[in-house]
């Protein structure tokens, strides 16, 4: 079965109407005739198997949900600053059950500083979040706090509006838990997860997405180039008489985009290949997201490959293709490296 989309058709029909009349009947037949004389042109689309498309929806859906999560936890850090910010300084991160918690019992400074030390104690303990140090830092912060504001009716309308947004905030993280397991457990049983988890800091997140990106049919993409032009990573160039330009690419799944731009952004971290390739180019100048444009494009052609001949990826493998390609990546990894040698020799020396 082959699909044509709006974007085409409309193209096709303005061909033959300029003036962009559009009737139904009219658009059934345009699109009768795309197929009959440019079938080669056109593939069709094939289904993906029940558990493939399963792991598709998921990780699509749990990425909105993350977005949520983030959009619930700016408001509740704006709120908390204008009221009670010295949760903010209490615990790094506010997406966490454990702020939930202690916000809903104790949503204003005056309350938790009329907690009981024991109270407090068994709370973080409950938690997991007792550490001998930092409780105590967390205690005596609390008990030596001031007040940001004392206003009793600025008071009220914030507690109103932080149990609404840790409500929201508790049944977001709850569901993106609930995805994770039922991701973790489709995955588990895929023949090629293990393929996406052998990625630099893929992790399970980023190798269920790689794996809901690619699938498991084999033939879809001739190429690399195929595969990055379709995820939208490569760019388009147009041309026109001596005119030259190079442009972002807007039509295609950007999810999918999403999913290889944030892996390679996250594999700066563990990958040092792409740590030196990602420095080379802002060093040229380049801005972060083109930076990492750039990183996925490269992961893409990897990652293809590996997928192509069912091999899992390995580090030292890719970083002696570069170096019997004579890469200038492999200059600077080894600069890297003799300068992380040279300060890890500087921290051990005594005095």
């Amino acid at each position: 079965m082959a699909w044509i989309g709006p974007t085409p058709k409309a193209r096709y029909r303005e061909a033959f109407s300029p003036s962009r009349a559009k009737d139904d009947p009219t658009d059934a037949e345009y699109a009768a005739e795309l197929l009959v004389h440019h079938r080669d042109r056109l593939t069709a689309w094939k289904p993906d198997d029940a558990t493939t498309r399963t792991i598709q929806f998921l990780v699509e859906q749990r990425r909105r949900l993350v977005g949520d999560r983030t959009r619930i936890s700016n408001r509740l850090t704006a709120l908390l600053k204008n009221y009670f910010p010295q949760v903010l300084e209490w615990f790094p991160d506010v997406r966490t059950l454990l702020v939930c918690d202690f916000l809903s019992r104790w949503p204003t400074l005056d309350a938790v500083q009329q907690a009981d030390t024991d109270a407090l104690e068994q709370f973080f303990r409950s938690h997991h979040a007792a550490r001998q140090g930092l409780l105590e830092r967390r205690l005596q912060a609390i008990r030596e706090s001031l007040p940001l504001v004392t206003d009793a009716a600025v008071l009220y309308a914030s507690v109103v509006l932080l149990k609404a947004l840790l409500a929201q905030m508790r049944v977001t993280i709850e569901a993106i838990s609930e995805f994770d397991r039922q991701i973790e457990r489709l995955c588990q049983n895929h023949a090629d997860y293990p393929l996406f988890t052998a990625l630099p800091g893929a992790g399970s997140v980023f190798a269920s997405r790689l794996l809901a990106a690619l699938g498991t049919q084999r033939n879809r993409f001739d190429n690399a180039q195929d595969l990055a032009c379709f995820a939208g990573v490569a760019p388009v160039i147009e041309r026109s008489g001596n005119s030259c330009w190079i442009r972002w690419r807007y039509f295609c799944p950007k999810f999918l985009r999403q999913s290889f731009v944030e892996f390679a952004g996250e594999s700066v971290r563990h990958s040092v290949w792409a740590k030196a390739h990602y420095a080379c180019q802002r060093a040229k100048g380049k801005g972060h997201a083109a930076t990492v444009r750039s990183l996925a494009f490269k992961w893409i052609r990897i990652i293809w490959k590996c997928w192509q001949t069912g091999t899992p990826y390995d580090e030292a493998t890719y970083l002696a293709c570069l170096k019997k390609r004579n890469s200038p990546l492999i200059k600077l990894i080894e600069a890297q490296q003799a300068l992380a040698n040279a300060q890890a020799r500087l921290d051990h020396t005594p005095g």
